[in-house]
């Protein structure tokens, strides 16, 4: 009974250090993941090319994740998530009154239309999500109507029921510019679209 006592606490403590491992080794697969979907879309990113990028075995995969699907609905969901968060610290650092110009202004600025791997996931991927399984989706879905309620917030009529329909085409224009900006080929057009896209919502907002 003594052994067993002496022993219970190093076997304690190897289970939590092979829960922590494990728990790494998720981080570790979701974060890559986050970036591989917006880099190359849903379609282009492989169980395997991810696991090799995060440094494992193809066959530990399915010890972290019963599906791709639900891998992929992870990472969705952790990339959706960052991008509101992203757009919320935007909101809180602005001077009073110009939060939602401030959040444009971020998410039409040439350092977000170049940074697809870690920008937002909605203008990323938005033209694959329709074919994605229910629960990337679902994942997306959230996100989506948490932006269009960020932005809602802000709005010079929030509270009344104008402010969030003003909020959906807001979202749907400022999203629409920065697929379009990224999809031509000419860099003077893609600036074009996104300042097009601003100016509009500043002589309206």
């Amino acid at each position: 009974m003594m052994t067993i006592m002496q022993n219970s606490p190093n076997k304690s403590a190897a289970k939590t250090t092979a829960q922590s491992r494990k728990e790494a080794t998720h981080e570790r697969i979701v974060e890559v993941a986050t970036r591989a979907i917006r880099r190359s879309g849903y379609a282009g990113t492989g169980v395997a090319d991810i696991m090799k990028e995060a440094g494992l075995t193809h066959g530990g995969f399915y010890a972290h994740f019963a599906s791709r699907d639900a891998l992929l609905a992870e990472a969705g969901d952790r990339a959706g998530a960052e991008s509101v968060a992203l757009a919320a610290r935007v909101a809180a650092a602005a001077p009073p009154g110009q939060a939602l110009q401030a959040m444009l202004g971020a998410y039409l600025s040439p350092e977000h239309i170049a940074a697809i791997e870690v920008g937002c996931p909605v203008s990323a991927l938005g033209s694959e999500m329709p074919r994605q399984a229910p629960e990337v989706r679902r994942a997306a879905t959230i996100h989506i109507k948490e932006m269009i309620d960020l932005f809602a917030r802000q709005m010079p009529n929030w509270g009344q029921p104008e402010a969030h329909a003003q909020a959906m085409a807001t979202v749907c224009a400022m999203i629409g510019a920065t697929i379009l900006a990224r999809a031509v080929d000419e860099p003077a057009l893609s600036d074009a679209l996104c300042a097009a896209t601003l100016a509009q919502f500043q002589d309206t907002h």
